[in-house]
Protein backbone atom coordinates (compact mmCIF):
# COMPACT_ATOMS: atom_id res chain seq x y z
CA UNK A 1 0.00 0.00 0.00
CA UNK A 2 1.20 3.54 -0.51
CA UNK A 3 2.28 5.33 2.09
CA UNK A 4 0.40 8.69 3.48
CA UNK A 5 0.52 11.39 1.16
CA UNK A 6 0.37 15.35 1.93
CA UNK A 7 -2.54 16.38 -0.12
CA UNK A 8 -5.83 14.45 -0.17
CA UNK A 9 -7.11 16.34 -3.16
CA UNK A 10 -4.76 14.30 -6.09
CA UNK A 11 -7.83 14.49 -8.64
CA UNK A 12 -10.16 17.79 -7.45
CA UNK A 13 -7.54 19.98 -7.85
CA UNK A 14 -7.63 20.45 -11.46
CA UNK A 15 -11.15 21.87 -10.61
CA UNK A 16 -10.25 23.84 -7.56
CA UNK A 17 -6.30 25.18 -8.29
CA UNK A 18 -5.55 28.23 -9.86
CA UNK A 19 -6.14 31.26 -11.64
CA UNK A 20 -7.51 29.85 -14.24
CA UNK A 21 -9.99 27.78 -12.35
CA UNK A 22 -12.10 31.02 -10.42
CA UNK A 23 -15.02 30.11 -12.39
CA UNK A 24 -15.15 26.51 -10.96
CA UNK A 25 -14.63 28.08 -7.69
CA UNK A 26 -17.23 30.30 -7.80
CA UNK A 27 -19.94 27.55 -9.13
CA UNK A 28 -18.46 25.34 -6.37
CA UNK A 29 -19.13 28.17 -3.62
CA UNK A 30 -22.85 28.06 -4.45
CA UNK A 31 -23.18 24.72 -3.22
CA UNK A 32 -21.12 25.65 0.31
CA UNK A 33 -17.59 25.31 -0.66
CA UNK A 34 -15.79 27.94 1.39
CA UNK A 35 -11.95 28.98 1.12
CA UNK A 36 -10.47 26.07 3.42
CA UNK A 37 -12.45 23.56 1.25
CA UNK A 38 -10.70 24.06 -1.80
CA UNK A 39 -8.14 21.85 -0.67
CA UNK A 40 -9.58 18.84 0.45
CA UNK A 41 -10.94 16.04 -1.19
CA UNK A 42 -14.06 15.77 -2.64
CA UNK A 43 -16.03 12.53 -2.43
CA UNK A 44 -18.51 11.87 -4.30
CA UNK A 45 -21.99 10.06 -2.84
CA UNK A 46 -23.46 7.66 -5.39
CA UNK A 47 -27.32 7.97 -4.01
CA UNK A 48 -29.36 5.57 -5.11
CA UNK A 49 -32.31 6.72 -3.54
CA UNK A 50 -36.09 6.13 -5.10
CA UNK A 51 -39.43 5.56 -4.28
CA UNK A 52 -39.76 3.48 -7.35
CA UNK A 53 -39.28 0.08 -4.67
CA UNK A 54 -38.54 -0.53 -1.07
CA UNK A 55 -35.04 -1.93 -1.92
CA UNK A 56 -33.96 2.29 -2.18
CA UNK A 57 -36.42 4.61 -0.09
CA UNK A 58 -34.71 4.52 3.15
CA UNK A 59 -31.18 5.37 0.99
CA UNK A 60 -31.65 8.98 1.15
CA UNK A 61 -31.49 9.24 4.92
CA UNK A 62 -27.98 7.08 4.81
CA UNK A 63 -26.24 9.31 1.91
CA UNK A 64 -26.95 12.31 4.42
CA UNK A 65 -25.72 10.55 7.06
CA UNK A 66 -22.44 9.61 4.49
CA UNK A 67 -22.20 13.52 3.68
CA UNK A 68 -22.27 14.35 7.60
CA UNK A 69 -19.40 12.05 7.80
CA UNK A 70 -17.20 13.03 4.93
CA UNK A 71 -17.53 16.80 6.60
CA UNK A 72 -16.36 15.67 9.46
CA UNK A 73 -13.44 13.38 8.14
CA UNK A 74 -12.08 16.55 7.08
CA UNK A 75 -13.57 15.71 3.23
CA UNK A 76 -16.09 17.95 0.67
CA UNK A 77 -19.00 15.80 0.08
CA UNK A 78 -21.14 15.91 -3.38
CA UNK A 79 -24.31 13.99 -3.78
CA UNK A 80 -25.72 13.10 -7.04
CA UNK A 81 -28.20 10.49 -7.78
CA UNK A 82 -28.18 7.03 -9.85
CA UNK A 83 -30.93 5.31 -10.66
CA UNK A 84 -32.77 1.95 -10.33
CA UNK A 85 -35.57 -0.69 -12.06
CA UNK A 86 -37.29 -2.37 -9.72
CA UNK A 87 -36.75 -6.48 -10.30
CA UNK A 88 -39.64 -7.40 -8.54
CA UNK A 89 -42.23 -4.60 -9.73
CA UNK A 90 -40.63 -5.10 -13.16
CA UNK A 91 -40.90 -8.88 -13.36
CA UNK A 92 -42.82 -10.62 -15.85
CA UNK A 93 -43.54 -7.76 -17.74
CA UNK A 94 -41.82 -6.21 -20.79
CA UNK A 95 -39.94 -3.59 -18.75
CA UNK A 96 -37.37 -6.43 -16.96
CA UNK A 97 -35.52 -6.58 -20.01
CA UNK A 98 -34.40 -2.95 -18.44
CA UNK A 99 -32.82 -4.84 -15.83
CA UNK A 100 -29.50 -6.28 -16.39
CA UNK A 101 -29.04 -3.45 -18.75
CA UNK A 102 -29.61 -0.60 -15.44
CA UNK A 103 -26.43 -2.51 -14.87
CA UNK A 104 -24.67 -0.53 -17.15
CA UNK A 105 -26.18 2.49 -16.95
CA UNK A 106 -25.52 2.78 -13.21
CA UNK A 107 -21.89 1.94 -13.87
CA UNK A 108 -21.83 4.53 -16.68
CA UNK A 109 -23.28 7.10 -14.31
CA UNK A 110 -21.20 6.64 -11.62
CA UNK A 111 -18.05 6.44 -14.15
CA UNK A 112 -19.56 10.07 -15.59
CA UNK A 113 -20.48 11.84 -12.65
CA UNK A 114 -16.83 10.90 -10.69
CA UNK A 115 -14.73 11.16 -13.63
CA UNK A 116 -16.55 13.85 -15.09
CA UNK A 117 -16.05 16.19 -11.82
CA UNK A 118 -12.50 15.14 -10.79
CA UNK A 119 -13.63 12.99 -7.85
CA UNK A 120 -11.17 12.07 -5.48
CA UNK A 121 -13.26 8.96 -4.32
CA UNK A 122 -16.92 7.63 -3.86
CA UNK A 123 -19.02 6.50 -1.58
CA UNK A 124 -21.84 4.48 -3.66
CA UNK A 125 -25.22 3.37 -1.60
CA UNK A 126 -27.30 0.71 -3.60
CA UNK A 127 -30.26 -1.31 -2.14
CA UNK A 128 -32.43 -3.26 -5.60
CA UNK A 129 -30.22 -6.22 -7.19
CA UNK A 130 -28.49 -4.02 -9.87
CA UNK A 131 -27.04 -1.46 -8.44
CA UNK A 132 -24.46 -3.20 -6.36
CA UNK A 133 -22.86 -4.83 -9.53
CA UNK A 134 -23.10 -1.72 -11.34
CA UNK A 135 -21.47 0.50 -8.46
CA UNK A 136 -18.79 -1.99 -8.20
CA UNK A 137 -18.03 -1.79 -11.78
CA UNK A 138 -17.83 1.89 -11.74
CA UNK A 139 -15.11 1.46 -8.74
CA UNK A 140 -13.30 -1.28 -10.79
CA UNK A 141 -13.12 0.87 -13.87
CA UNK A 142 -12.26 4.11 -12.17
CA UNK A 143 -9.86 2.57 -9.55
CA UNK A 144 -10.25 5.66 -7.17
CA UNK A 145 -10.58 5.23 -3.57
CA UNK A 146 -14.42 3.82 -2.76
CA UNK A 147 -16.90 1.88 -0.32
CA UNK A 148 -19.90 0.77 -0.74
CA UNK A 149 -22.49 1.00 1.42
CA UNK A 150 -25.43 -1.45 1.18
CA UNK A 151 -29.08 0.33 1.35
CA UNK A 152 -29.75 -2.57 3.46
CA UNK A 153 -32.45 -5.54 4.12
CA UNK A 154 -36.17 -5.39 4.27
CA UNK A 155 -37.39 -7.51 7.47
CA UNK A 156 -39.42 -9.79 6.91
CA UNK A 157 -43.50 -9.80 6.53
CA UNK A 158 -45.59 -12.06 8.95
CA UNK A 159 -48.58 -14.17 8.19
CA UNK A 160 -49.85 -16.95 9.71
CA UNK A 161 -47.20 -17.51 12.15
CA UNK A 162 -45.15 -17.93 9.04
CA UNK A 163 -41.90 -15.42 7.44
CA UNK A 164 -42.76 -14.45 4.18
CA UNK A 165 -40.89 -12.42 1.55
CA UNK A 166 -42.09 -11.13 -1.98
CA UNK A 167 -41.25 -14.77 -3.05
CA UNK A 168 -43.99 -15.66 -0.96
CA UNK A 169 -46.19 -13.61 -2.67
CA UNK A 170 -44.99 -15.01 -6.42
CA UNK A 171 -45.85 -18.37 -5.10
CA UNK A 172 -49.18 -17.87 -3.77
CA UNK A 173 -49.86 -16.56 -7.26
CA UNK A 174 -48.68 -20.43 -8.12
CA UNK A 175 -50.51 -21.73 -5.44
CA UNK A 176 -54.05 -19.70 -6.10
CA UNK A 177 -54.00 -20.31 -9.96
CA UNK A 178 -53.87 -24.37 -8.89
CA UNK A 179 -56.61 -24.32 -6.64
CA UNK A 180 -54.20 -24.72 -3.07
CA UNK A 181 -55.60 -21.04 -1.15
CA UNK A 182 -58.08 -18.99 -1.96
CA UNK A 183 -58.20 -15.07 -3.04
CA UNK A 184 -58.44 -14.24 0.26
CA UNK A 185 -55.24 -16.17 1.51
CA UNK A 186 -53.69 -14.70 -1.92
CA UNK A 187 -54.29 -10.91 -0.87
CA UNK A 188 -53.34 -11.60 2.88
CA UNK A 189 -49.73 -12.61 1.50
CA UNK A 190 -49.76 -9.96 -1.14
CA UNK A 191 -51.09 -7.12 1.85
CA UNK A 192 -47.88 -8.88 4.25
CA UNK A 193 -45.06 -10.00 2.20
CA UNK A 194 -43.17 -6.26 2.44
CA UNK A 195 -43.84 -4.56 5.55
CA UNK A 196 -41.23 -1.52 4.95
CA UNK A 197 -38.14 -0.18 3.64
CA UNK A 198 -34.97 -2.62 2.11
CA UNK A 199 -34.09 -4.98 -0.43
CA UNK A 200 -36.07 -8.13 -0.68
CA UNK A 201 -35.29 -10.39 2.44
CA UNK A 202 -33.83 -13.99 1.55
CA UNK A 203 -30.48 -14.78 0.34
CA UNK A 204 -31.66 -13.43 -3.19
CA UNK A 205 -29.34 -11.45 -5.77
CA UNK A 206 -29.73 -8.18 -3.70
CA UNK A 207 -28.32 -10.20 -0.34
CA UNK A 208 -26.01 -12.29 -2.23
CA UNK A 209 -24.37 -9.21 -3.67
CA UNK A 210 -24.04 -7.37 -0.29
CA UNK A 211 -22.81 -10.50 1.45
CA UNK A 212 -20.03 -10.81 -1.37
CA UNK A 213 -18.91 -7.36 -1.39
CA UNK A 214 -18.06 -7.89 2.21
CA UNK A 215 -16.12 -10.86 1.70
CA UNK A 216 -14.11 -8.90 -1.10
CA UNK A 217 -13.70 -6.21 1.41
CA UNK A 218 -15.34 -2.93 -0.21
CA UNK A 219 -17.94 -3.03 2.61
CA UNK A 220 -17.50 -2.90 6.02
CA UNK A 221 -17.50 -5.92 8.24
CA UNK A 222 -21.73 -6.60 8.90
CA UNK A 223 -22.77 -4.15 7.01
CA UNK A 224 -24.31 -6.57 4.81
CA UNK A 225 -26.59 -8.26 6.27
CA UNK A 226 -27.90 -5.14 8.38
CA UNK A 227 -32.11 -3.73 8.12
CA UNK A 228 -32.56 -0.88 6.07
CA UNK A 229 -34.92 0.36 9.36
CA UNK A 230 -32.52 -0.13 11.95
CA UNK A 231 -30.03 2.73 13.63
CA UNK A 232 -27.19 0.27 13.01
CA UNK A 233 -27.35 0.83 9.43
CA UNK A 234 -26.85 4.91 9.16
CA UNK A 235 -24.33 4.39 12.07
CA UNK A 236 -22.66 2.16 9.88
CA UNK A 237 -22.99 4.01 6.71
CA UNK A 238 -21.18 6.91 8.81
CA UNK A 239 -18.79 5.48 9.33
CA UNK A 240 -17.66 4.27 6.08
CA UNK A 241 -17.44 7.45 4.85
CA UNK A 242 -14.38 8.03 7.81
CA UNK A 243 -13.02 4.75 6.21
CA UNK A 244 -12.86 6.11 2.64
CA UNK A 245 -11.76 9.66 3.83
CA UNK A 246 -8.45 7.51 5.21
CA UNK A 247 -8.63 5.44 1.85
CA UNK A 248 -7.97 8.50 0.08
CA UNK A 249 -5.85 9.49 2.46
CA UNK A 250 -3.50 6.33 1.70
CA UNK A 251 -4.41 6.17 -1.63
CA UNK A 252 -5.68 2.82 -1.31
CA UNK A 253 -7.12 2.00 -4.16
CA UNK A 254 -10.01 -0.53 -5.37
CA UNK A 255 -7.62 -2.72 -7.53
CA UNK A 256 -5.37 -3.49 -4.58
CA UNK A 257 -8.42 -4.79 -3.00
CA UNK A 258 -10.45 -6.54 -5.81
CA UNK A 259 -8.03 -9.13 -6.86
CA UNK A 260 -7.79 -12.70 -7.49
CA UNK A 261 -8.07 -13.54 -4.37
CA UNK A 262 -10.37 -11.78 -2.97
CA UNK A 263 -13.20 -12.71 -5.65
CA UNK A 264 -12.47 -15.99 -4.53
CA UNK A 265 -13.08 -15.23 -1.09
CA UNK A 266 -16.31 -13.57 -2.44
CA UNK A 267 -17.33 -16.53 -4.73
CA UNK A 268 -16.57 -18.78 -1.56
CA UNK A 269 -18.75 -16.39 0.28
CA UNK A 270 -21.82 -16.80 -2.37
CA UNK A 271 -21.60 -20.47 -1.87
CA UNK A 272 -21.68 -20.66 1.73
CA UNK A 273 -24.41 -18.98 2.00
CA UNK A 274 -26.47 -20.31 -1.15
CA UNK A 275 -27.05 -17.55 -3.11
CA UNK A 276 -28.13 -15.85 -6.13
CA UNK A 277 -27.13 -17.43 -10.15
CA UNK A 278 -26.67 -13.89 -11.40
CA UNK A 279 -23.72 -13.71 -9.03
CA UNK A 280 -22.26 -15.93 -11.36
CA UNK A 281 -22.43 -12.81 -14.45
CA UNK A 282 -21.80 -9.97 -12.20
CA UNK A 283 -18.55 -11.13 -10.91
CA UNK A 284 -17.42 -12.17 -14.27
CA UNK A 285 -17.93 -8.62 -14.91
CA UNK A 286 -16.46 -7.13 -12.00
CA UNK A 287 -13.86 -8.89 -12.70
CA UNK A 288 -13.04 -8.12 -16.37
CA UNK A 289 -13.83 -4.60 -15.02
CA UNK A 290 -11.13 -4.96 -12.74
CA UNK A 291 -8.80 -6.54 -15.41
CA UNK A 292 -8.87 -9.80 -13.35
CA UNK A 293 -8.77 -13.28 -14.67
CA UNK A 294 -12.11 -15.06 -14.14
CA UNK A 295 -13.96 -17.56 -16.58
CA UNK A 296 -16.64 -19.05 -15.63
CA UNK A 297 -15.31 -22.94 -14.85
CA UNK A 298 -13.71 -20.93 -11.58
CA UNK A 299 -17.22 -20.86 -10.17
CA UNK A 300 -17.41 -24.70 -10.37
CA UNK A 301 -13.97 -25.52 -9.63
CA UNK A 302 -14.76 -23.58 -5.65
CA UNK A 303 -18.54 -24.94 -5.88
CA UNK A 304 -16.29 -28.04 -5.41
CA UNK A 305 -15.13 -27.37 -2.35
CA UNK A 306 -17.10 -24.92 -0.44
CA UNK A 307 -20.20 -26.46 1.69
CA UNK A 308 -23.18 -24.53 1.64
CA UNK A 309 -23.44 -23.72 5.76
CA UNK A 310 -26.49 -21.24 5.72
CA UNK A 311 -30.09 -22.43 6.15
CA UNK A 312 -31.34 -19.07 3.72
CA UNK A 313 -34.67 -18.71 1.87
CA UNK A 314 -35.44 -19.68 -1.20
CA UNK A 315 -34.95 -23.14 -0.39
CA UNK A 316 -34.45 -23.06 3.20
CA UNK A 317 -35.85 -21.43 6.26
CA UNK A 318 -33.88 -18.18 7.22
CA UNK A 319 -33.53 -14.55 5.63
CA UNK A 320 -31.20 -12.25 6.15
CA UNK A 321 -32.23 -10.53 9.44
CA UNK A 322 -31.44 -13.86 10.89
CA UNK A 323 -28.52 -14.29 9.25
CA UNK A 324 -26.79 -11.01 10.71
CA UNK A 325 -28.23 -11.99 14.45
CA UNK A 326 -26.38 -15.31 14.01
CA UNK A 327 -23.02 -13.67 13.79
CA UNK A 328 -23.40 -12.26 9.65
CA UNK A 329 -20.78 -12.75 7.32
CA UNK A 330 -18.16 -12.35 9.27
CA UNK A 331 -19.00 -16.22 10.96
CA UNK A 332 -19.48 -17.34 7.66
CA UNK A 333 -15.55 -16.16 6.44
CA UNK A 334 -13.99 -17.08 10.28
CA UNK A 335 -15.33 -20.66 9.42
CA UNK A 336 -13.87 -20.88 5.90
CA UNK A 337 -10.56 -19.23 6.77
CA UNK A 338 -10.07 -21.79 9.65
CA UNK A 339 -10.65 -24.44 6.95
CA UNK A 340 -8.58 -22.86 5.09
CA UNK A 341 -11.13 -21.52 2.14
CA UNK A 342 -10.28 -17.63 2.11
CA UNK A 343 -7.57 -15.88 1.35
CA UNK A 344 -6.47 -14.23 5.00
CA UNK A 345 -4.11 -12.09 3.58
CA UNK A 346 -6.36 -10.21 1.25
CA UNK A 347 -6.53 -6.31 2.17
CA UNK A 348 -9.41 -4.73 2.97
CA UNK A 349 -10.93 -1.14 2.42
CA UNK A 350 -9.92 -0.36 6.15
CA UNK A 351 -6.60 -1.27 5.34
CA UNK A 352 -6.73 -4.44 7.48
CA UNK A 353 -6.39 -8.10 6.17
CA UNK A 354 -9.05 -10.20 6.15
CA UNK A 355 -7.85 -12.30 9.20
CA UNK A 356 -7.21 -9.13 11.20
CA UNK A 357 -10.84 -7.95 10.41
CA UNK A 358 -11.94 -11.40 11.53
CA UNK A 359 -9.49 -12.19 14.38
CA UNK A 360 -11.92 -12.06 17.24
CA UNK A 361 -14.88 -14.04 15.54
CA UNK A 362 -15.17 -17.61 16.91
CA UNK A 363 -14.36 -20.49 14.64
CA UNK A 364 -17.70 -21.81 15.32
CA UNK A 365 -21.15 -20.63 15.30
CA UNK A 366 -22.97 -20.40 18.40
CA UNK A 367 -24.92 -23.03 19.52
CA UNK A 368 -28.25 -21.38 20.34
CA UNK A 369 -29.13 -20.67 16.88
CA UNK A 370 -29.18 -23.03 13.42
CA UNK A 371 -29.11 -20.07 10.63
CA UNK A 372 -25.49 -20.97 10.47
CA UNK A 373 -24.97 -24.53 10.55
CA UNK A 374 -21.74 -26.45 12.44
CA UNK A 375 -18.68 -27.09 10.05
CA UNK A 376 -19.34 -30.80 10.32
CA UNK A 377 -23.26 -30.42 9.91
CA UNK A 378 -23.43 -28.50 6.78
CA UNK A 379 -26.37 -27.55 4.56
CA UNK A 380 -24.95 -29.64 1.76
CA UNK A 381 -21.39 -30.82 1.68
CA UNK A 382 -20.79 -28.74 -1.78
CA UNK A 383 -21.74 -25.42 -3.01
CA UNK A 384 -24.93 -25.22 -5.08
CA UNK A 385 -24.31 -22.70 -8.11
CA UNK A 386 -23.19 -25.51 -10.65
CA UNK A 387 -22.22 -24.80 -14.33
CA UNK A 388 -23.35 -26.99 -16.68
CA UNK A 389 -22.24 -27.76 -20.14
CA UNK A 390 -23.20 -29.73 -22.89
CA UNK A 391 -24.29 -30.02 -26.90
CA UNK A 392 -26.80 -27.19 -25.41
CA UNK A 393 -24.40 -24.99 -23.55
CA UNK A 394 -21.26 -25.52 -25.15
CA UNK A 395 -20.19 -22.05 -23.01
CA UNK A 396 -21.56 -23.21 -19.59
CA UNK A 397 -25.59 -22.99 -18.12
CA UNK A 398 -25.64 -21.92 -14.37
CA UNK A 399 -27.87 -23.87 -11.96
CA UNK A 400 -28.92 -24.16 -8.34
CA UNK A 401 -28.65 -27.47 -8.00
CA UNK A 402 -28.64 -28.51 -3.87
CA UNK A 403 -32.12 -29.63 -2.49
CA UNK A 404 -32.97 -30.36 -5.70
CA UNK A 405 -35.06 -34.02 -5.37
CA UNK A 406 -35.04 -35.12 -8.59
CA UNK A 407 -30.98 -33.73 -9.91
CA UNK A 408 -31.37 -35.70 -13.34
CA UNK A 409 -34.08 -35.41 -15.49
CA UNK A 410 -34.98 -36.50 -19.08
CA UNK A 411 -37.82 -35.53 -20.56
CA UNK A 412 -40.01 -33.98 -23.53
CA UNK A 413 -39.51 -30.44 -24.81
CA UNK A 414 -41.86 -27.70 -24.28
CA UNK A 415 -40.81 -24.82 -26.32
CA UNK A 416 -41.36 -21.18 -25.73
CA UNK A 417 -40.73 -17.90 -27.62
CA UNK A 418 -40.93 -15.98 -24.76
CA UNK A 419 -41.42 -15.80 -20.52
CA UNK A 420 -45.04 -14.58 -21.12
CA UNK A 421 -46.42 -17.97 -23.18
CA UNK A 422 -44.32 -19.82 -21.14
CA UNK A 423 -46.38 -18.87 -17.83
CA UNK A 424 -49.90 -18.59 -19.67
CA UNK A 425 -49.08 -22.71 -20.60
CA UNK A 426 -48.40 -23.61 -17.01
CA UNK A 427 -51.03 -20.73 -15.41
CA UNK A 428 -53.09 -23.02 -17.65
CA UNK A 429 -52.35 -26.52 -16.42
CA UNK A 430 -50.62 -27.69 -19.76
CA UNK A 431 -47.30 -28.17 -18.13
CA UNK A 432 -46.89 -32.26 -16.62
CA UNK A 433 -44.69 -33.65 -13.99
CA UNK A 434 -41.77 -35.39 -16.39
CA UNK A 435 -41.61 -31.75 -18.76
CA UNK A 436 -38.98 -29.76 -19.77
CA UNK A 437 -39.67 -26.08 -19.84
CA UNK A 438 -37.41 -24.10 -22.53
CA UNK A 439 -38.07 -20.42 -22.92
CA UNK A 440 -35.63 -18.90 -25.32
CA UNK A 441 -34.66 -15.58 -27.04
CA UNK A 442 -34.48 -14.54 -23.44
CA UNK A 443 -31.08 -13.97 -23.64
CA UNK A 444 -28.85 -11.00 -23.41
CA UNK A 445 -29.42 -9.97 -27.38
CA UNK A 446 -32.16 -11.68 -27.31
CA UNK A 447 -34.37 -10.39 -25.11
CA UNK A 448 -32.57 -7.93 -25.29
CA UNK A 449 -31.94 -8.01 -21.58
CA UNK A 450 -31.64 -11.37 -20.00
CA UNK A 451 -35.24 -10.97 -18.27
CA UNK A 452 -35.48 -12.69 -14.70
CA UNK A 453 -38.06 -15.92 -15.10
CA UNK A 454 -39.42 -15.60 -11.11
CA UNK A 455 -42.78 -15.46 -12.26
CA UNK A 456 -43.08 -19.04 -14.14
CA UNK A 457 -40.81 -20.53 -12.08
CA UNK A 458 -42.87 -19.27 -9.09
CA UNK A 459 -45.71 -20.49 -10.77
CA UNK A 460 -43.94 -23.99 -10.91
CA UNK A 461 -43.44 -24.21 -7.13
CA UNK A 462 -46.89 -23.42 -6.50
CA UNK A 463 -48.31 -25.72 -8.65
CA UNK A 464 -46.39 -28.23 -6.55
CA UNK A 465 -44.44 -29.50 -9.96
CA UNK A 466 -41.12 -27.66 -8.70
CA UNK A 467 -39.52 -31.19 -8.53
CA UNK A 468 -41.05 -32.65 -11.35
CA UNK A 469 -40.03 -30.31 -14.41
CA UNK A 470 -37.33 -29.19 -15.52
CA UNK A 471 -37.14 -25.44 -17.18
CA UNK A 472 -33.51 -23.91 -18.97
CA UNK A 473 -33.74 -20.40 -20.46
CA UNK A 474 -30.81 -18.25 -21.76
CA UNK A 475 -32.39 -15.74 -19.55
CA UNK A 476 -31.89 -15.32 -16.00
CA UNK A 477 -33.62 -16.44 -12.79
CA UNK A 478 -34.59 -14.39 -9.81
CA UNK A 479 -32.02 -14.98 -6.82
CA UNK A 480 -35.58 -15.77 -5.23
CA UNK A 481 -35.78 -19.06 -7.43
CA UNK A 482 -35.17 -22.47 -7.02
CA UNK A 483 -36.10 -26.14 -8.42
CA UNK A 484 -34.50 -28.17 -11.15
CA UNK A 485 -33.74 -24.59 -12.95
CA UNK A 486 -30.86 -24.00 -15.31
CA UNK A 487 -30.36 -20.25 -16.61
CA UNK A 488 -27.71 -18.21 -18.58
CA UNK A 489 -27.58 -21.22 -21.32
CA UNK A 490 -24.85 -19.79 -23.81
CA UNK A 491 -24.10 -19.35 -26.76
CA UNK A 492 -28.04 -17.88 -26.61
CA UNK A 493 -30.61 -18.44 -29.01
CA UNK A 494 -30.73 -14.97 -30.87
CA UNK A 495 -26.53 -16.30 -32.02
CA UNK A 496 -27.75 -19.45 -33.24
CA UNK A 497 -26.74 -21.35 -30.22
CA UNK A 498 -28.36 -25.12 -29.83
CA UNK A 499 -31.37 -23.93 -27.37
CA UNK A 500 -32.93 -22.13 -30.91
CA UNK A 501 -33.02 -25.52 -32.79
CA UNK A 502 -34.64 -27.12 -29.90
CA UNK A 503 -38.49 -28.64 -30.96
CA UNK A 504 -41.26 -29.74 -29.34
CA UNK A 505 -41.35 -32.69 -27.78
CA UNK A 506 -37.36 -33.01 -28.20
CA UNK A 507 -35.59 -35.37 -25.27
CA UNK A 508 -33.63 -32.80 -23.10
CA UNK A 509 -31.22 -34.46 -20.05
CA UNK A 510 -30.61 -32.12 -17.25
CA UNK A 511 -28.21 -34.27 -15.24
CA UNK A 512 -26.90 -32.21 -12.67
CA UNK A 513 -24.62 -34.67 -10.69
CA UNK A 514 -22.61 -34.92 -13.77
CA UNK A 515 -23.07 -31.13 -14.59
CA UNK A 516 -24.93 -31.83 -18.28
CA UNK A 517 -27.33 -30.35 -19.99
CA UNK A 518 -27.92 -32.19 -23.49
CA UNK A 519 -30.35 -32.00 -25.86
CA UNK A 520 -30.84 -35.83 -27.53
CA UNK A 521 -31.06 -35.24 -30.92
CA UNK A 522 -28.58 -36.89 -33.67
CA UNK A 523 -25.86 -34.08 -35.14
CA UNK A 524 -26.72 -34.79 -38.18
CA UNK A 525 -30.04 -33.83 -37.93
CA UNK A 526 -28.73 -30.56 -35.47
CA UNK A 527 -26.95 -29.41 -38.82
CA UNK A 528 -30.40 -29.76 -40.87
CA UNK A 529 -31.72 -27.39 -38.34
CA UNK A 530 -28.98 -25.01 -37.88
CA UNK A 531 -28.97 -24.51 -41.54
CA UNK A 532 -32.24 -24.10 -41.96
CA UNK A 533 -31.95 -21.53 -38.65
CA UNK A 534 -32.52 -17.80 -39.53
CA UNK A 535 -31.36 -15.25 -36.92
CA UNK A 536 -34.84 -13.07 -35.61
CA UNK A 537 -35.08 -9.39 -36.76
CA UNK A 538 -34.19 -6.94 -33.74
CA UNK A 539 -37.15 -6.59 -31.49
CA UNK A 540 -35.73 -2.97 -30.54
CA UNK A 541 -34.39 -0.83 -33.07
CA UNK A 542 -33.72 2.09 -31.02
CA UNK A 543 -33.01 3.70 -27.74
CA UNK A 544 -31.06 1.97 -24.75
CA UNK A 545 -32.57 -1.32 -25.49
CA UNK A 546 -31.10 -1.64 -29.36
CA UNK A 547 -27.79 -0.12 -28.17
CA UNK A 548 -27.54 -2.73 -25.56
CA UNK A 549 -28.59 -5.97 -28.02
CA UNK A 550 -25.79 -4.11 -30.18
CA UNK A 551 -22.55 -3.88 -27.68
CA UNK A 552 -23.79 -6.96 -25.15
CA UNK A 553 -21.47 -10.35 -24.97
CA UNK A 554 -22.46 -13.69 -23.92
CA UNK A 555 -23.55 -14.26 -20.54
CA UNK A 556 -20.86 -16.93 -20.13
CA UNK A 557 -18.85 -13.38 -20.35
CA UNK A 558 -20.53 -11.27 -18.17
CA UNK A 559 -22.75 -9.86 -20.60
CA UNK A 560 -20.60 -6.76 -20.47
CA UNK A 561 -20.94 -4.14 -22.87
CA UNK A 562 -17.32 -2.85 -23.65
CA UNK A 563 -15.77 -6.08 -24.77
CA UNK A 564 -13.86 -5.91 -27.71
CA UNK A 565 -14.73 -2.36 -28.49
CA UNK A 566 -11.78 -1.74 -30.38
CA UNK A 567 -11.02 -5.24 -31.82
Amino acid sequence: MNKTIMSDNLRSRVVTQGVQRSPNRAMLRAVGFQDADFNKAIVGVANGYSTITPCNMGINQLAQRAEAGIKSAGAMPQIFGTITISDGISMGTEGMKYSLVSREVIADSIETACTGQSMDGVLAIGGCDKNMPGAMLAIARMNIPAIFVYGGTIKPGHYNGRDLTVVSSFEAVGQYSAGKIDETELTAVEQNACPGAGSCGGMFTANTMSSAFEAMGMSLPYSSTMAAEDAEKADSTEKSAFVLVEAIRKQLLPRQIITRKSIENAISVIMAVGGSTNAVLHFLAIARAAGVELTIDDFETIRGRVPVLCDLKPSGKYVATDLHKAGGIPQVMKMLLVHNLLHGDCITISGQTIAEVLADVPNEPRADQDVIRPWDKPMYAQGHLAVLKGNLATEGAVAKITGVKKPVITGPARVFESEEACLDAILAGKIKAGDVIVIRYEGPKGGPGMREMLAPTSAIIGAGLGDAVGLITDGRFSGGTYGMVVGHVAPEAAVGGAIALVEEGDSITIDAPSRLLQLNVPDEELARRRANWQPPAPRYTQGVLAKYAKLVSSSSLGAVTDLGLFH
